[in-house]
């Protein structure tokens, strides 16, 4: 009898074997690649969201779901049937970010209205959402700036509490007379509240305080804080009011608070691996029904992870379950998970390759049967549309295979921190702290160009001749560069806009902070991202100080008004000038020069350079500024200026040269609205190749880092593919040669014209002040003729990783 027992047993442990190999093997044949190198297999079945889901609100009974879509495109409440599963109804609204509440009753929906610095009310009648109220907390922007975020409802005492990130406050208001009772400052951007259940008490989480705020409901006052991680975002509560959950998103962790004894109990680190490196950005959190189960929105690891809290103090991981791209809210209905996938679940390749037939229309690959192919547009609007994933609540088998799909979707593990992928022998190496020849790094970021706008015209590349707008004519020494050194015609950028671009180049990640506000000031809505909150934990610059690493900035992230953040104080060079488009690239590289010599004079030249040319970035067809020709070809004669004058230095054979876009938004690119040109040069740079190997931002940072031995700093950078394909240990010492522009760089645009006339409207004293969509269709009619037909943002096949020519060498 025994014998049959365990027979059964084994039979049983075989099945479920079985079971969850054919779970996982189902996942598996649903993988996306991303273009940053990470990959998803979404669980569940889906329905479609808007442009940047940010939060889910569940009414009492969870008859209705609510989304709230923050996007830099058109802004919207959507109506759910969270019974059935369905779509009910979607309003536009002007302004909105965040903040989304059900009424105890389900007869009002109140939404944030972000910079219109309001909270409107919702009726729902028949299964649609009719406007009935606005409360207002000020002026619409730009005549106050306040942007509520967090709303929390009590309907007995006819209360609502709003929390704000611009004027940083905690607002009471009568949801009857809409009278605003109480104004209390915060003193940091607050990113929700949340109402213990009992109603006494208000819990708020300080995004740039790191720490919870405790108001008590009944002498109306802030009692109390609690410090957690940092960047704390989204709140949850156990039901007896005793435990409190806090995501902190720049330390991959959650904070469990005994709000009782008003301290932190334990902290949960939700990475997918034990490290202290940012980059899974936990930044939601849900408890299941019976408050055993904590999930938490990884939104960097594109995941949900698990684990048991029915021990406080002693939480559990219980696994992970694969979502869509950077998740972003997680709600528990019943039996089921809400999970908001910000950017959806792809960046909608064309499954008909890279070379579509029809350029202005194309849809995207999808997860399920229920999930209807988008088109795609602009890449900061529209392009990366939201999704619901709809996850029955797994079991412990299938969430052994969810957890399984997850880790083989993550490229990153805790091993790459100190080891990376190479060659032995080669200039890169596998190890930090491993001997280079290379002992000068010398990095340029330059501004927002695909790799069809520039390189579409390369022999070798896999570029789409007809979405070339600034080809071999316009960018001779680019193109010279691809061609002498290493063609890179599979390279992405990891931001989508300079926002985030900027903290991507130099610091391979972007907050969520970052990422969730960005799409306010590119929306023309607001001032967006900013401040102290919007920045890394560390730069490359940080990484370089603490590995004894000598550097130095020209005007990336530092100028004539002094550095951006600490670590470039005494490292930045005071007369070299940032984004400024009154000043020719060419007018930089002289500025450079000067120091340059100076430097080699004194023996005293940094091991690591970041230098910014921006003047690509064109002013449109602004009247009597530099054409789109004439901008572009100033920073192109500037590179070759540079690289020839660095190539006749002492230091060249020891040197290396990178040099990339910090995005690719203003243009087409018929790969991936990611794809940019990126360029490598130096003495231990292969000559005359090409190299298919997918790179991104992140490989570049990477590539610098084991050069000059320093450790990664966050998950993206450590798990990125090393540039050593594209290097050699024959070392070449060939100087460059530039050559000259085939256009006038004093050319300026006509006055008079229609296009002239908008430009002549438009901000160009800051990076991406401008819309985007607007600058795209300028800089296209300039080149073609204003009376061209305009392709969209084009986005076919992904390509991913593909073995380079002489891999084998």
């Amino acid at each position: 009898m025994k014998r049959k027992i365990l027979f059964a047993a084994a039979c049983l442990a075989l099945l479920g074997n079985s079971i969850q190999a054919q779970d996982l093997l189902s996942l598996e044949r649903k993988r996306i690649h991303l273009p940053n190198g990470w990959s998803l297999t979404p669980a569940g079945s889906s329905l479609p969201l808007g442009d940047l889901p940010l939060n889910i609100a569940v009414s009492n009974t969870g008859r209705y779901a609510a989304v709230t879509n923050n996007g830099q495109s058109t802004q919207t409440i959507q109506l759910l049937d969270a019974r059935n599963d369905k779509a009910l109804d979607q309003v536009e609204i002007h302004r909105a970010w965040g903040g989304i509440a059900f009424s105890a009753d389900e007869k009002y929906l109140y939404a944030s209205g972000g910079n219109d610095n309001c909270i409107l009310r919702y009726t729902i009648t028949n299964n649609k959402l009719v406007i009935t109220d606005t409360f207002k907390l000020g002026a619409p922007y730009p005549a106050a700036t306040v942007s509520p975020t967090g709303i929390a409802l009590d309907d007995k005492a006819h209360r609502m509490y709003v929390v704000t990130k611009e004027n940083n406050s905690l607002y009471v208001i009568n949801t009857d007379s809409k009278e605003i009772l109480q104004q209390l400052p915060l003193h940091a951007e607050a990113y929700t509240c949340l109402l213990s259940p009992d109603k006494k008490e208000l819990y708020i989480s300080l995004w740039g305080g790191d720490k919870v705020m405790v108001y008590n409901t009944g002498k109306l006052a802030l009692t109390d804080s609690v410090a957690v991680g940092d960047n704390p975002n989204d709140l949850c509560i156990s039901r007896n009011g005793r435990y409190l959950y806090v995501a902190n998103a720049n330390d991959n962790s959650v904070s469990v608070l005994d709000v009782k004894a008003r301290k932190v109990l334990e902290t949960l680190n939700a990475a997918l691996y034990p490290t202290k490196l940012s980059g899974s950005t936990s930044n939601a959190v849900a408890l299941g029904n019976d408050d055993r189960l904590l999930y938490i929105a990884n939104a960097d690891n594109n995941c949900l992870a698990v684990f048991d809290v029915s021990k406080p103090g002693a939480g559990t991981s219980k696994g992970f379950i694969p979502t869509g791209w950077y998740p972003t809210a997680v709600k528990v209905l019943g039996k089921k998970l809400y999970v908001a996938n910000g950017k959806g679940f792809s960046s909608f390749a064309n499954p008909q390759g890279p070379n579509p037939t029809d350029k202005k229309e194309h849809v995207g690959i999808h997860t399920g049967d229920d999930q209807q192919p988008k088109k795609v547009q602009y890449i900061g609007g529209g392009l990366l549309m939201g999704t619901l994933s709809i996850i029955p609540v797994p079991d412990e088998k299938l969430r052994a295979a969810y957890s399984q799909a997850v880790y083989h979707n993550t490229p990153y593990n805790k091993e790459q921190e100190q080891a990376a992928a190479g060659m032995p022998g080669n200039p890169v190496p596998m190890k930090i702290g491993a001997p280079s020849p290379i002992k000068h790094v010398f990095y340029i970021i330059k501004e927002n160009r695909t790799y069809d706008q520039v390189l579409g015209d390369m022999p070798g590349g896999n570029g789409d001749t007809s979405l070339v707008l600034f080809g071999q004519k316009i960018t001779p020494n680019q193109h010279a560069i691809a061609q002498q050194f290493v063609l890179l015609d599979n390279f992405y950028v990891d931001g989508e806009v300079s926002a985030d671009g900027h903290n991507w180049s130099m610091g391979a990640y972007a907050t969520d902070y970052m990422e969730k506000n960005w799409p306010t000031s590119y929306g023309n809505r607001g001032v967006g991202a900013r401040g102290a909150t919007a920045l890394n934990k560390q730069y490359i610059w940080d990484r370089a100080s603490a590995s004894h690493v000598s550097y130095r900035t020209y005007g990336e992230f530092a100028g004539k008004k002094g550095p951006a953040i600490p670590v470039l104080e005494g490292h930045y060079a005071k007369n070299f000038e940032g984004f400024n488009l009154h000043i020719p690239d060419t007018a930089r590289f002289a500025v450079w020069k000067a120091d340059f010599d100076s430097l080699m004079a004194a023996n005293a030249l940094p091991q690591l350079m970041t230098i910014r040319f921006g003047t690509d970035h064109t002013e449109g067809l602004a009247a009597g500024r530099p054409t789109p020709f004439a901008h572009v070809a100033d920073n192109d004669l500037a590179v070759g200026m540079f690289l020839e004058y660095l190539s006749k230095s002492p230091v060249w054979k020891a040197s290396v040269v990178f040099i990339l876009e910090d995005d690719a938004q203003n243009g087409p690119d018929h790969v991936d609205a990611h794809r940019s040109p990126a360029y490598i040069a130096g003495g231990y740079v292969k000559r005359h190749f090409v190299d298919h190997t997918m790179y991104t931002t992140s490989s570049v940072i990477r590539t610098i880092e084991l050069i000059l031995g320093m450790p990664p700093m966050t998950q993206y950078d450590a798990a990125a593919m090393p540039m050593w394909n594209s290097f050699t240990d024959q070392a070449d010492a060939t100087a460059f040669q530039s050559l000259p522009a085939n256009v006038n760089l004093l050319d300026v645009n006509p006055a008079n014209t229609k296009l002239a006339a908008i430009s002549s409207k438009l901000d160009f004293s800051k990076e991406d002040v401008i819309p985007d969509q607007l600058m795209n269709l300028i800089t296209w009619k300039a080149v073609k003729g204003e009376h061209a037909v305009v392709p969209p943002i084009v986005h076919a096949a992904f390509v991913n990783t593909v073995k380079s020519d002489d891999d084998d060498q």
